[in-house]
């Protein structure tokens, strides 16, 4: 009887260290390895898809380039500022200034509440900004490439010589764009897609926004934005850079570094900030095929429709849908007439 105690009693403990050590191996998989998946690659785009990216952008004076690069990764907080200054359209000069300086906002952003049609543009091409920025954090030398690129594209084309609103230089290789009055920036407005000479394709749902839009191949400049109040502040204009040679954005002569959660760290987004009331608007976004990039019908929203500002990730950072003013607020673009307004925006 004993015996045969004894072999149950042995059994049983075979039984449990056997439980015990698949309880323990489990977690590693057949091949001792972790179940846990890691963080998909991002996608790397091509130099053309890179420079379709850019091209809104690349004929900016340089330390406009730079603010919005940075603030490219913080798209959540692009459409919170542009809001913002949709609701505080009475503030002017110092005033305005100083209420900016208390947002909770990056630098780069806090830096474009100057350029309201810039930050505009941003939001109402949401889809466009994130995916900037996304590439930005990314392909930074490649993104940067781009723009020097687009500009000589430019530059072959006719379309950027010095003028009395900027300076427009060649240092080798590099074409450097300044404002031909350092306390006075223009922006430049035109078509993105027509500009460069050899026609680009518009990136997918592309909305014009006024002040940076110019419905024709060459470039319009309206009216400057004074450095001013702005300029006192440690994230205001003199504080921007474009490190060409070492391919980098340059924020207090230093390299920018992001720390968006967004786009940068975005697999611990969870939590951050901006979910504006949506509390799933963001979290789980993740890398999708290359193709979602280049004419996909799925960024494009359906006509007569206008969707939310956050619809979900695409590729990256890239955020599906646009801003909830939409398309219908231009009648389908600037086509016959032009946009012949000048920067807009507080000045």
């Amino acid at each position: 009887m004993n015996t045969k105690l004894s072999k149950q009693v042995l059994i049983i403990l075979l039984c449990c260290s056997l439980v015990r050590f698949t309880a323990q191996a489990e977690p590693f998989g057949p091949a001792g390895q972790s179940d846990e998946q890691s963080p998909a690659l991002p996608v790397q785009q091509s130099a053309q898809e890179l420079q379709q990216l850019v091209a809104p952008i690349a004929l900016y004076p340089d330390a406009l380039v730079a603010q919005v690069l940075a603030a490219s990764t913080y798209p959540t907080e692009i459409v919170e500022a542009d809001r913002w200054m949709q609701n505080h359209s009475d503030l002017k000069g110092e005033n305005l200034a100083k209420e900016v300086d208390k947002q909770p906002w990056d630098p780069s952003v806090k830096a474009l509440a100057q350029f309201p049609s810039v930050l505009e543009n941003m939001d109402k091409n949401l889809s466009w900004t994130s995916s900037l920025g996304d590439a930005y954090a990314n392909q930074q030398q490649q993104v940067m490439d781009a723009v020097q690129a687009m500009r000589q594209q430019a530059r072959e084309a006719g379309h950027l010589n010095s003028n009395e609103q900027e300076k427009v230089k060649t240092q080798g290789n590099t074409i450097v764009i300044q404002p031909a009055n350092p306390e006075v920036v223009y922006v430049p407005a035109y078509d993105p897609w027509l500009v460069y000479g050899t026609p680009i394709v518009a990136y997918p749902g592309w909305i014009p926004v006024p002040g940076v839009f110019f419905d024709g191949p060459a470039v319009f400049f309206g009216a400057g934005f004074g450095i001013g109040f702005f300029g006192g502040f440690g994230w205001g204009w003199h504080h921007w850079g474009d490190d060409w040679h070492g391919h980098r954005v340059i924020y207090n002569h230093n390299t920018y570094i992001s720390h968006s959660r967004t786009i940068v760290n975005r697999n611990n987004f969870n939590g951050g900030r901006g979910n504006f009331g949506r509390g799933d608007a963001f979290h789980g976004s993740r890398t999708a095929d290359a193709n979602s990039f280049h004419g996909s019908s799925a960024s494009r929203p359906q006509s007569g429709t206008r969707s939310s500002a956050f619809s979900g990730f695409d590729h990256g950072g890239n955020i599906r849908g646009f801003s909830s003013r939409g398309r219908s607020s231009f009648g389908g673009g600037f086509h016959g007439g032009g946009f012949h307004g000048g920067g807009g925006g507080h000045r």
